[in-house]
C-alpha cells in the first residue's frame, strides 16, 4: 500500500482597493457658443493651443481664483463637442480641501470658472459679445459664482470605504499578505 501525502494547496486572493475616487468631481468649467455675464462667448478650439503647450499638469485648480489657495489637482482638462470638459481631485488632506468637498457634495458650492490670458478675440458687433478665439488658460476655479451659470460641476464622487469598510479592507490585506508568506 502506497501512502501518499496530500499536496499542500496554496491559493491567494489579490484584492485591489482603490480608494482614487475620493475628492473626485468633474463638469464644465467653459460651454462653447453661450455669453457670459460679462459679455464675452469661448469659440471651440479657444483652448487647444493652451492645452497642448501646458499639459493637464501645468493648470492649477484653485478656490475662488486665489492663488494662495490651490485645493487640488485635475486629472483631465479637454475640448469636447460642448466645452471644456474637466475632471479634477480635490484633496481631502487639506482643511480647505475637506470644506470644499463637503460643499460640493451638499450642491452648495458647484460652479466651475476659468482664470486665463486673452491672446486672441474677435468682436461680434452685432450681439454686442467678445468672442475669445484663442486662450492661455492657466487656472481653473471652484467657486461660488460662475460668470458663466453653465459653468458647472456635473458629478462629485463619494469614497465608496467608509470607516467600517476601511477596517475591513486593512484586515483583508493583511490576511491576503499572510496567504502569501504562507505558513
Amino acid at each position: 500500500m502506497i501512502r501518499t501525502r496530500p499536496l499542500r494547496e496554496r491559493k491567494a486572493l489579490a484584492f485591489a482597493f482603490d480608494e482614487a475616487a475620493e475628492g473626485e468631481f468633474e463638469g464644465y468649467a467653459s460651454v462653447f457658443g453661450l455669453t457670459d455675464q460679462g459679455r464675452d462667448v469661448v469659440a471651440p478650439g479657444a483652448f487647444r493651443r493652451s492645452l497642448r503647450a501646458r499639459g493637464v499638469g501645468g493648470v492649477k485648480l484653485l478656490f475662488q481664483h486665489d492663488a494662495r489657495e490651490p485645493i487640488g489637482v485635475w486629472r483631465d482638462i479637454r475640448e469636447d463637442e460642448r466645452g471644456l470638459y474637466v475632471r479634477g481631485r480635490i484633496l481631502p488632506e487639506l482643511q480647505r480641501g475637506r470644506d470644499v468637498l463637503a460643499l460640493m457634495r451638499a450642491g452648495a458650492l458647484d460652479g466651475l470658472s476659468i482664470g486665463y490670458q486673452l491672446v486672441r478675440s474677435r468682436m461680434d458687433r452685432k450681439a454686442g459679445t467678445r468672442v475669445l478665439l484663442d486662450v492661455d488658460l492657466w487656472e481653473i476655479s471652484v467657486v461660488t459664482f460662475p460668470l458663466l451659470p453653465a459653468a458647472r460641476i456635473t458629478r462629485v464622487k463619494r469614497n465608496r470605504f467608509n470607516r467600517t469598510d476601511a477596517a475591513l479592507a486593512a484586515a483583508l490585506r493583511n490576511f491576503s499578505d499572510d496567504l502569501r508568506k504562507g505558513p
